[in-house]
């Protein structure tokens, strides 16, 4: 599917080209699943086992970043130690697994998916034992050409070396591939490829932190599909 990239330089200024896009890179949590209740419940747990404040929704979309120690270290008000992060990480972990079988797909997660025309991919910083499974059990991995969880016993950093692992396993190049995401690192993970970017407002992250990254940013994941004419580039 041919799809028009316009790339926003400066103010107002702007250059229009056509690239082909013939694969869809989609994020899992907060994107492809409406889980953002239970991530802020099982960051509450967490904070909650050394000490730390709890947190809202809204306070999380407008705080949370990458990698996910810097985002603690900013509530908590202090640096961590390896070991501490790898502690509230396994208890975030422990209290997200004991509520996610019970989290629905983003409302229209299916018709999106179904809508597509080319390729589809899935690329999640969810452990990938868990990923896969529960993929399968929401009946979605016929969507997709590959699944692609985090391989690791302690996640939290960057999405971008993982991306260029999932296209180089795909054999696609970064200009034919649009990300679909939820957060400013979907963003910074398709900039350093060169692949296009969409934002979902729906996911982690506020919309006014989205807007600040230079791509196009949607209310539904059907929007981001009918963008697909209008793709901004984030370079």
């Amino acid at each position: 599917m041919a799809i028009r990239r316009e790339s926003h330089i400066g103010l107002g200024v702007h250059r229009t080209y056509r690239v082909r896009v013939t694969h869809l890179v989609w994020d899992w949590n907060g994107t492809l699943l409406d889980d953002l209740a239970l991530v802020v419940t099982a960051t509450n747990a967490s904070l909650a086992s050394v000490g730390g404040p709890p947190i809202t929704a809204e306070e999380h979309r407008r705080d949370f970043r990458r990698p996910i120690e810097a985002y603690y270290a900013g509530v908590l008000g202090r640096p961590l130690r390896a070991d501490e992060f790898a502690g509230l990480d396994r208890a975030f972990h422990d209290a997200y697994d004991a509520g996610f079988a019970s989290i629905a797909l983003a409302r229209d997660a299916l018709d999106a998916l179904a809508s597509w025309t080319g390729t589809q991919s899935l690329l999640s910083m969810w452990f990938h034992d868990q990923l896969v499974p529960t993929v399968e059990g929401h009946g979605l991995t016929g969507y997709f050409r590959r699944v692609d969880g985090l391989r690791a016993e302690v996640g939290g950093g960057p999405k971008a070396p993982h991306l260029v692992a999932h296209l180089d396993a795909l054999g696609l190049d970064a200009s034919d591939v649009l990300m679909i995401g939820d957060s400013v690192d979907d963003a910074d993970a398709a900039a350093s490829v060169g692949a296009a970017c969409v934002l979902y407002s729906g996911g982690f992250t506020d919309r006014k932190r989205l807007e600040l990254v230079g791509v196009p940013v949607v209310d539904t994941l059907a929007d981001a599909l009918r963008l697909t004419a209008q793709v901004g580039e984030h370079r």
